[in-house]
């Protein structure tokens, strides 16, 4: 199992080189000890100046504006510095640590922790905290980073323990606020505080995925079954109040059989069959007269159209001759 460690690791004592104005201000120290030597011709001047410049190049410290300095005298505490320009006395004071007042993130996890129902998962979740005693982060621990980064995931691992997996996965805004609880009650005697905790991701086994996911895909199928039928049921209670309808009312009900039928035979090329049962029920009797009318009608008129041709070939021709037939 891997553990994730911190980033950044804060050494006891945070040695930094001479600033840009130290080094300014050593070099103005040894241009005046060499000025002081050509006024005088004393080489002494010269000495002076160089110890001078070392002496200014190491007391004097600038610390930026989101820095405290943590300094200590003869290895006691002294006092706090900065930001801006400071200076600490050579061999008897030195800086211990330098302390970053601005919000720092932390990534932590915890991999392969079994939640309270027992369900091995992995989690992920960053923390976002402040040094807000810059010397009890300096005095009361070691390395304050580290520290925090550590107690960051031991709480987490906690909390897991005493979740669900059920609440692990829906309720992440309390887990969220336990957490912080935790965390800030384990690190506030460090000078830290807690600004928020959140989980990031919540990584399940395979198994437990596929399984899971077959779960939610047959609840949804249930819950359409279920719909469909409710609608169902619906449509029923919809027709079984128009077949009342129709029973009391038979011009509507012959109404809609026309409109079925003209529903039915709008479209090209369409055909109806209609079984005489249905017509018969339908109220569909006089449609039917008036359609074997038509074909009776259109069967007539083709008889008398071939008869008139007939009759034309044999008695006289388009000039008005009779026609004689050909012996």
């Amino acid at each position: 199992m891997s553990v994730q460690r911190p980033n950044v690791s804060v050494p006891s004592f945070d040695f930094r080189g001479p600033s840009s104005v130290s080094m300014l201000l050593a070099l103005l120290v040894i241009l005046a000890g060499v000025l002081l030597w050509w006024l005088t011709g004393w080489y002494g001047w010269i000495a002076i100046g160089v110890v001078l410049a070392i002496l200014v190049g190491y007391g004097v410290k600038v610390a930026n504006q989101w820095e405290k300095a943590v300094i200590l005298r003869l290895g006691k505490f002294s006092r706090l510095a900065g930001p801006g320009l400071f200076f600490v006395l050579p061999i008897l004071e030195s800086v211990a640590n330098w302390i970053d007042h601005r919000t720092i993130t932390t990534g932590f996890n915890a991999e392969q922790t079994l939640t309270k129902d027992t369900v091995p998962v992995d989690v992920d979740a960053v923390l976002f905290w402040t040094v807000v005693d810059a010397k009890k982060a300096a005095l009361e621990v070691a390395q304050y980073r580290d520290a925090v980064f550590w107690a960051a995931q031991t709480a987490l691992r906690d909390v897991i323990g005493r979740t669900n997996l059920a609440e692990m996965l829906s309720d992440r805004e309390r887990i969220d606020r336990e957490l912080k609880e935790a965390i800030d009650k384990r690190t506030s005697p460090w000078g830290v505080n807690v600004n928020a905790v959140e989980i990031r991701d919540v990584i399940l086994p395979s198994a437990l995925q596929d399984a899971m996911s077959r779960e939610a895909q047959a609840e949804r199928e249930r819950r359409a079954r279920i719909i469909l039928g409710t609608a169902e049921t619906e449509i029923a209670t919809k027709f079984a109040e128009a077949a009342k309808s129709y029973q009391d009312n038979p011009v509507a009900l012959h109404l809609r059989a026309m409109n079925i039928l003209y529903e039915g035979i709008k479209e090209k090329g369409a055909m109806v069959i209609v079984p005489s049962s249905v017509v018969e029920t339908m109220g569909l009797g006089s449609v039917a007269g008036l359609t074997s009318l038509a074909a009776q009608a259109g069967v007539n008129s083709s008889a008398a159209n071939a008869s008139a041709n007939a009759t034309g070939s044999a008695g006289v021709n388009a000039t008005g001759t009779p026609n004689v037939p050909k012996p």
